[in-house]
């Protein structure tokens, strides 16, 4: 496998930054993960669009963004990549060992690595007791600043499950480690709106644009009660995949249901029909 680091594509093996790189010291940087699908970055301008929006709420120039898309398929191509997944880092670049920017370049590396896919698959997952932050400043952004995600991942681990959620402040539904939610409340297919500080998903965007579903907020108690008959998480690996438990309870009758595989079908049609 091959990777990309700063304008010079190489052996994966000898990919290296430096360990002054303020995206290492201090998780200052965004990424992307991207599915390939049959040698084709599936989505890719949309990932694109998210990385610079990312990039500028962090308040980093961000980079150009041809010079990724075309760097990005000369990895997918010299890695021989078929099905599997590609991430774009983006850092501030090589500063101190401090929380405070050194105006420099910023470094981009992008490597990849064949994968599985969820979609039509069902999972588990437990609620966690930490809560998003919908008003905090790396809301809604895609930073590199992962260890809450990591942790949050390991306590639903730990109680068998395989995905965690989190509610936001308000005490409403937020979004998962690295998955938006949706549900089916009232026969109809909701998800939180990026006001309650969900990431704005792109197999999320692709959901509500291509097959269907709405914006609600939704109370972390519906899920106490009867009002739920369906839940399904959307991401780059999951794509579409159904929630069968949560907090070691079944969600209806604790198989897939009829809306999550009506959903799960309209996505692997739509991701066979369109690379971007």
């Amino acid at each position: 496998m091959f990777a990309f680091v700063n304008g010079e594509v190489l052996d994966q093996r000898e990919a290296t930054i430096s360990v002054f790189d303020h995206g290492l010291v201090t998780g200052d940087g965004v990424f992307e993960t991207i599915a390939v699908y049959q040698g084709r970055p599936f989505a890719l301008k949309r990932h694109l669009d998210r990385l610079s929006r990312s990039a500028k709420g962090l308040l980093l120039s961000p980079p150009d963004l041809d010079t990724v898309r075309e760097a990005t398929l000369s990895v997918v191509s010299k890695s021989d990549l078929r099905d599997g997944k590609v991430r774009i880092t983006y850092t501030a670049g090589s500063s101190s060992l401090s929380s405070d920017r050194v105006d420099t370049k910023g470094t981009l590396v992008i490597a990849c690595e064949p994968c599985s896919f969820g979609n039509g698959s069902k999972a588990s997952v437990s609620v966690v007791p930490w809560k998003r932050n919908e008003h905090g400043a790396l809301s809604g952004l895609k930073t590199t600043s992962y260890a809450e995600n990591v942790l949050a991942l390991s306590y639903a681990k730990e109680r068998n499950a395989q995905e965690a959620l989190f509610s936001n402040i308000a005490n409403r539904l937020c979004e998962g480690t690295g998955s938006n939610v949706f549900v089916v409340w009232d026969d109809t297919v909701v998800t939180p709106p990026l006001s309650d500080g969900p990431l704005a998903g792109i197999t999320r965007e692709l959901v509500l644009e291509k097959i269907g579903g709405a914006e609600r907020e939704i109370p972390m108690e519906v899920f106490s009660s009867s009002m739920i008959s369906e839940v399904f998480l959307t991401s780059t690996i999951r794509e579409v995949q159904a929630v069968v438990q949560i907090d070691g309870k079944p969600v209806g009758n604790g198989e897939i249901g009829p809306l999550t595989r009506e959903f799960a079908k309209a996505f692997e049609e739509l991701k066979q029909a369109s690379s971007d």
